[in-house]
């Protein structure tokens, strides 16, 4: 199993955010490198929710802010390591529709369940495999780094 390496302002970050945008679902970036265990996020960067039809329980990053995101990473020497979104009332595990427009193979999936506006449990999911067709999601283990 890998394990996803994030420092602790950052989770605190990604879990505020699902809070702030409750009852619609958050989104947002993760910045990292790669390490043998696996990805170590540096930093996130919130993202636009462009789900207008049903932003309770969808989201969608716009190609334009992930283009701008991408930028961004490289200025800061890092590499997009996964995408991470909250599920208001719901809990922190993948869906259907989650895995069916996950694309970016080797990336991490961090989703915070968000319960009554309150984060509650975050969980991670690496998309494994060699292409679309063999895609998958495997639990990661989260671990909270406290200093930088």
């Amino acid at each position: 199993m890998s394990v996803l390496g994030i420092f602790a302002p950052v989770f605190e970050a990604i879990r505020a955010h699902g809070e702030e945008t409750y009852p619609h679902e958050c989104c947002g970036v993760l910045l990292g490198h790669e390490s043998p265990q696996g990805w170590r996020i540096h930093a996130s960067i919130r993202a636009g929710n462009i789900r207008t039809d049903s932003a309770h329980n969808r989201y969608s990053i716009s190609p334009a802010e992930l283009i701008g995101i991408e930028r961004e990473a490289r200025r800061q020497e890092l590499s997009i390591a996964g995408f991470y979104h909250s599920h208001p009332d719901h809990p922190a595990q993948w869906s259907f529709t989650d895995f069916t427009e996950a694309h970016w193979i080797g990336c991490s999936y961090v989703i915070t369940s968000v319960a009554q506006g309150k984060s509650t449990v975050t969980n991670s999911f690496l998309l494994a495999g060699a292409t679309e067709e063999d895609k998958r999601f495997e639990q990661e283990t989260i671990e909270v780094i406290e200093a930088i």
